[in-house]
């Protein structure tokens, strides 16, 4: 999900030449179960919650799908506002680190790439962006981005981390733990809609060949 977080007009060439090694693949599904809404379709109280970025630019499929239930679709964009946001503890970094693994963890393939693109914005090397996916056993991790992966893993694999991983985020605040905890809530969600509802990428995007390759390890 991208939110305030993207910033697609300023795309640099470190993500130009990132998207060249990627697959040209499908998602889980090659059509969409729920197709999106047509742009001209979504009212204009929908439309706002996006923010002005989006009166220069195609509205994302993900917002379009969603937009099939308004209702939903403005409490979802309030609580991924705030994940997305400064109100979220987590710093940029660490925040992107968790939901591209998550992601990866649900295969989901649009949110790995749309937040290969924010990663990079937010302080990921594009090595660490291809380590996420190896997770906290790769080598060359801070025992800090180690100690997240690892959370990461836990929950997307038993919906709770264990206490030795607990401890070994020692060097967050309670709040800031918190938040990782919502972090990959959120993007377990988000991650569950998109593969099911059948989102398809959007036309600047390509598929990350390892997302190709069934289950992704935890």
């Amino acid at each position: 999900m991208l939110f305030e977080a993207n910033s697609r007009h300023n795309e640099t060439e470190r993500h130009a030449v990132w998207r060249t090694r990627q697959g040209d693949s499908q998602v889980r599904l090659k059509q969409a179960r729920v197709p999106p809404l047509p742009e001209a379709d979504i009212s204009p109280e929908l439309l706002a919650l996006l923010g002005p970025r989006f009166k220069a630019m195609p509205v994302l499929n993900i917002f379009r799908t969603l937009a099939r239930a308004p209702k939903a679709f403005k409490r979802f964009m309030a609580w991924g506002g705030y994940v997305l946001s400064d109100a979220n503890s987590l710093s940029a970094r660490d925040r992107e680190l968790v939901i591209l693994r998550t992601g990866f963890n649900w295969r989901s393939g649009y949110e790995w790439a749309q937040h290969v693109r924010i990663g990079l914005d937010s302080g990921l090397t594009e090595a660490e962006i291809s380590r996420i996916k190896e997770g906290h056993v790769a080598s060359g991790w801070t025992d800090h981005d180690r100690a997240l992966l690892q959370a990461t893993d836990e929950l997307t694999r038993d919906a709770f981390i264990a206490d030795t991983t607990w401890h070994a985020l020692s060097d967050l605040s309670e709040k800031q733990r918190m938040d990782l905890v919502m972090t990959v809530s959120q993007y377990t969600q988000v991650s569950m809609m998109l593969n099911t509802f059948g989102v398809q990428l959007d036309e600047d995007l390509v598929l990350d060949r390892d997302l190709c390759k069934g289950e992704a390890a935890l």
